[in-house]
């Protein structure tokens, strides 16, 4: 399965991001701050998504249009009086087939696994709105995620291992990147 090789070969660009993610949160204290964290994701998501779009289709991925994050991303922001102003810079990977638009997903699909814990930090800080994008699929997201990795199973075949391994870790590393820049600018 090609599920296990890329939680190995992306496991320290995964930690990497993930620190950072984890230290921003915890310096969270009030609905600003965490919109600001947001904006990092919705700049980051919305731009990885339309580079995605041409490659990914319903006949690849056939719940695609159920997974699009942004859009929670921007209802999120705007629930916490927010506006979708003042985003980072950033790159992505750039994207010209479905095996980097796949390794892509992996990243974006997987930021949904770990977002009951997100919420429970969120918490302790008082945070309680603007979370539907950390909520993920709900009662729905470990069926998501397996169906998610039937797809990667399905279309990654030991020729396009690599490929798709350096596109989710491109995708790892582009993203941290865009932390490190907001923690020396303001979002």
């Amino acid at each position: 399965m090609i599920q296990e090789e890329l939680r190995k070969q992306t496991a320290a660009a995964h930690q990497q991001l993930e620190k950072l993610v984890v230290a921003r949160l915890k310096n969270i204290r009030s609905n600003e701050d965490y919109a600001d964290l947001l904006k990092i994701f919705y700049a980051y998501f919305s731009r990885l998504e339309k580079a995605i779009m041409p490659y990914i289709s319903t006949e690849v991925l056939p719940d695609y249009t159920e997974r699009r994050h942004a859009i929670s991303l921007a209802n999120d922001i705007v629930s916490l009086g927010a506006e979708l102003k003042g985003l980072p810079e950033l790159s992505v990977l750039t994207i010209d087939n479905t095996v980097k638009a796949l390794g892509a997903l992996y990243v974006m699909e997987g930021s949904v696994m770990g977002g009951k814990i997100i919420i429970q930090i969120l918490a302790r800080y008082g945070v309680r709105k603007g979370i539907s994008f950390f909520g993920g699929y709900g009662s729905e997201t470990g069926a998501k995620w397996a169906s998610f990795t039937a797809v990667l199973d399905r279309y990654i075949h030991e020729d396009s291992e690599q490929e798709v391994i350096e596109a989710a870790n491109q995708t790892f590393s582009n993203f941290t990147d865009v932390f490190l820049q907001s923690c020396n600018s303001p979002v």
